[in-house]
């Protein structure tokens, strides 16, 4: 298993298919599965589409919607962040052939930040079938 590390903004969406995919391309495994895990509770990764920067945009904004403004009782002030992670989802699997992610056209991976800037790690694990 392998991780790296992304500086935030304090919300957004980052493409990490490139980071991802080159760890895939230099792993061993030829055909496989890849799992991208994110250890945190206001952060996930997602799968979406990468030609059209408005559909990131989008996604923020549906989930603002989704996640309002409540007296929340949690008191570190972060408790959107937490119920946007859990809608998202903290880990994505992808198919693996000839050393390269398996995505569609207008497929990408992206980390969602929810409670940024944060310096965020990232796990990615390749397992040959």
């Amino acid at each position: 298993m392998e991780q790296f590390f992304l500086d935030t903004p304090k919300e957004g969406f980052i493409d990490i298919t490139l980071l991802v995919g080159e760890i895939v391309l230099n792993g061993h495994v030829r055909r496989g599965i890849c799992q991208v895990f994110v250890p945190h509770t206001t952060a996930g990764v997602t799968i979406n589409e990468n030609a059209d920067p408005d559909v990131a945009a989008d996604m923020q904004l549906a989930l603002e919607q989704m996640v309002p403004d409540l007296p929340y009782q949690h008191v570190e002030g972060n408790s959107p962040a937490h119920l946007k992670s859990s809608l998202i989802g903290c880990s994505v699997t992808l198919p693996v052939i000839d050393h390269s992610l398996v995505l569609g056209t207008w497929q990408a991976i992206y980390f969602c930040e929810f409670d940024g800037p944060r310096r965020r790690k990232v796990w990615v694990q390749v397992i040959g079938v």
